[in-house]
């Protein structure tokens, strides 16, 4: 059990975790009561100040949160399919709407904040719908299949140059309309 875990647990059923930033917020939280910290920056020198449990409250690619007992990743980047899209079809954008997704609006919603990365992967027909439940929950076909595995590793490759170079040189590369015949997706 982590320290924080068990603070929580051996309390009298009312925590208060408190949000520092520096080694003097921590002081203060400690010497008001707070049964916990947690803390976007400055996780080392709260650390160095305070010995109550504490929760970093990180991005995925940050390793300060090293001298914490947890650590809550918010999310950087959000993947969904999308039928606006055509098949094989890959756009990044930092943020936006969630559009008609059900999924991303239900996304959205939980987090509170439209900022974060999405990468829309296509999956939509060549033909009007009527329904695009249906379509998006029915067995792909062989070429979809096919189209699909490519670009899920196309997505791999711009998850790796977006955690890597940064959200513009992925969406410079991969929110072109058409990918040319051939290409390497690693260039």
């Amino acid at each position: 059990m982590s320290k924080l875990s068990q603070a929580i647990a051996e309390g009298d059923g009312i925590s208060f975790i408190v949000e520092v930033s520096d080694s003097a917020s921590a002081r203060a939280a400690e010497s008001q009561g707070a049964d916990g910290l947690a803390a976007i920056e400055g996780v080392n020198a709260v650390r160095t100040t305070s010995q109550l449990p504490l929760l970093h409250l990180g991005r995925m690619y940050d390793a300060s949160g090293a001298a914490a007992e947890a650590v809550v990743i918010r999310p950087d980047l959000a993947m969904w399919d999308e039928a606006q899209l055509p098949w094989g079809a890959i756009r990044i954008h930092a943020e936006g709407s969630a559009g008609s997704h059900n999924g991303a609006k239900s996304l959205i919603s939980s987090l509170g904040t439209l900022a974060f990365a999405r990468l829309r992967l296509g999956c939509g027909p060549d033909h009007p719908l009527s329904s695009r439940k249906e379509y998006v929950l029915r067995p792909m076909k062989k070429a979809e299949l096919e189209i699909a595995a490519e670009m899920i590793g196309d997505a791999g490759d711009a998850v790796e140059l977006l955690l890597t170079k940064g959200i513009e040189p992925a969406m410079t590369k991969y929110n072109r309309r058409e990918r040319q015949q051939g290409e390497d997706a690693a260039t």
